[in-house]
């Protein structure tokens, strides 16, 4: 466990208390690990901690309105001029033909037509809102009645704040993290999202066991911080995969089971529509359950999936649709299965053994390494605030940051072919896992710290060697599959240059 004076020292205004029996109640009302922090940091005590529990529960209750309440908001808005501020995520779309903004509030009913925003208030809020995967906030509606006999009465955004009460500096957060060694960053990234790094050990774990459930843990981190990363995970019940992916951070998407369409990924074509689709505003979209999913036409589901994950961008009807957005696949597979000599993809849908598809996927996450979660692997004490650590991985995804962490990568990593027919994807695939790598885990690296030997050591260990070995998984499973094609196909040498 980290020092929690230390912590708190170099991160004075963006640490929590983390209450198990306080998170239980949050996770028990569906509210996500960035929203609970947000409203734990303005009701606990000087101590960080929560005592009036029924205060806490009534201002949840008054914050954060269930589906339920839609019709109160519509006569509030209607009957007073504006409602009550409230907390939820609001996505904006712009109607060319009408000339106007308009809004969604998804888990409250409230559609594009049934709403406006004025340019007076779009002038106010767009910066917060153009270019996110929506915005979470606190919000204020009014109502605009219909003009004349016309049937155009709309409900309106009067008000949007963004929740986050930080001041978010790469600069500060850097110079923070260069306080602590790798050990005890990985231990603190854990807490953040809110597991206890003493709860990973084992009876009969070995260091290498435990160091490797950690880190296999925070690989599921990758896509939050690096843009279009392709992954795959399949493991057994249990590890926390939905958790991460769909509860830790607001930038990403979880797509469970169920059906899944063109429209809903990519452009969705309908007459009078065009809505762009999921990849065009997250950071990820991670699809659980793949043994189980179906697409609307999987032949051309495939297609458009090779091309988005090779590319980053798709032509739908003749639009291009770019996105920025990774594509991670999450599936259940049984202990005794997780094993590289096996084919792993034996029990998946037909689309997820096509091995031009396969060879798209960046990396393979080990799961078989996390434990089944367990109550003491929860964090219980100061940690790093989750929602400010999810900012702080998203601005990390800019094109700045990443040519900045890549080109010390490329500095660092030397790449030697066996053959003349080495991958370029498997190549590109173990360098933007290594740049994912050295932001998630050494965000405060430059050009004289990757020149000492501790860093070294430390970037072999936890970048270069983790994204060696999840590539070479992909392609033991594309052996596997297709031994005519791929069979004789080895990994590149990646070794540090030398100085």
């Amino acid at each position: 466990m980290y020092d929690i004076v230390k912590l708190r020292q170099h991160f004075p205004a963006t640490t929590v208390y983390k209450d198990p029996s306080v998170m239980a109640m949050f996770k028990s009302a569906k509210i996500e690990a960035f929203l609970r922090d947000w409203i734990i940091k303005r009701k606990a005590d000087s101590d960080g901690r929560i005592s009036d529990i029924d205060n806490l529960s009534d201002y949840v209750a008054s914050i954060i309105p269930h589906r339920s309440e839609k019709e109160r908001l519509e006569d509030e808005a209607r009957s007073n001029g504006e409602t009550r501020p409230f907390l939820a995520k609001v996505n904006t779309s712009f109607n060319p033909k009408a000339n106007y903004y308009s809004f969604e509030i998804a888990d409250l009913g409230f559609t594009y037509s049934d709403t406006i925003i004025e340019d007076y208030v779009w002038d106010r809020i767009k910066n917060e809102l153009i270019g996110e995967a929506g915005g979470w906030g606190l919000i204020k509606l009014g109502y605009m009645p219909p003009e004349g006999n016309k049937k155009n009465g709309r409900f309106t955004l009067l008000d949007y704040k963004n929740f986050c009460p930080y001041i978010i500096s790469l600069d500060a957060f850097r110079e923070a993290r260069a306080h602590f060694s790798a050990s005890e960053w990985m231990d603190i990234i854990l807490g953040a999202i809110d597991y206890n790094p003493d709860g990973f050990n084992r009876p009969g774990f070995m260091e290498c066991d435990l160091w490797a459930a950690k880190h296999t843990m925070l690989t599921r981190l990758l896509p939050f911080i690096q843009p279009r990363i392709n992954l795959i995970e399949l493991a057994p019940q249990q590890t926390g995969k939905s958790y991460i992916f769909g509860k830790i951070g607001k930038y990403g998407w979880l797509s469970g089971g169920g059906s899944l369409s063109r429209a809903k990924l990519f452009l969705d074509m309908r007459p009078g529509a065009k809505t762009p689709g999921l990849v065009t505003f997250n950071d990820f979209v991670a699809i659980d359950e793949i043994k189980s999913i179906k697409f609307t036409n999987d032949r051309e589901m495939a297609g458009i999936l090779k091309g988005y994950m090779e590319d980053g961008f798709v032509k739908v009807g003749g639009v291009r649709v770019e996105g920025e957005a990774g594509i991670i696949f999450l599936g259940n597979i049984d202990l005794n299965d997780m094993d590289v000599s096996k084919d792993m993809f034996r029990e998946l849908p037909e689309v997820f053994r096509d091995t031009a598809l396969i060879q798209r996927i960046h990396g393979f996450i080990p799961g078989r390494n996390i434990p089944p979660i367990s109550p003491k692997m929860i964090m219980n004490g100061w940690a790093l605030n989750t929602e400010y650590f999810t900012e702080i991985m998203h601005l990390l995804r800019s094109p700045a940051e990443t040519m900045r962490y890549r080109g010390l990568v490329e500095e660092l990593v030397v790449t030697r072919a066996k053959s003349d027919d080495t991958s370029n994807r498997e190549q590109e695939a173990v360098m933007r896992l290594c740049t994912a790598y050295m932001k998630l885990f050494f965000p405060h690296a430059d050009r004289d710290l990757i020149r000492t030997s501790e860093f070294r050591s430390d970037f072999v260990k936890y970048c270069l060697q983790p994204s060696k070995r999840m590539q070479e998984t992909v392609l033991k499973q594309m052996q596997i599959i297709d031994p005519i094609q791929f069979g004789n196909k080895s990994m590149s040498t990646y070794i540090l240059r030398e100085g």
